[in-house]
């Protein structure tokens, strides 16, 4: 069986959008093509079974992103062809 890993905090796809942009300092637009299927327009994970498990959450979203992309930055040569 699978267990979903996450805050079980909704999150829309725009304020994931913004906030990768604020992590990776792009001051660019981001724009949503309206016109086009939008998929899944939240993400939410069940994180029930994690609970049950005794696990919590105990970094937000934002810091999480934000420590993955300083990681990114500073081995991203590793992984170069």
């Amino acid at each position: 069986s699978h267990i979903n890993v996450g805050t079980g905090v909704d999150c829309t796809i725009r304020e994931l959008a913004q906030t990768i942009a604020k992590v990776v300092g792009y001051k660019g637009r981001v724009v949503f093509d309206a016109s086009k299927p939008d998929g899944t327009p939240r993400k939410l994970l069940d994180v029930t079974r994690l609970h049950q498990l005794g696990w919590y959450h105990e970094i937000s979203l934002e810091a999480g992103l934000a420590s993955t992309y300083q990681w990114f930055l500073e081995n991203q040569d590793r992984f170069r062809g």
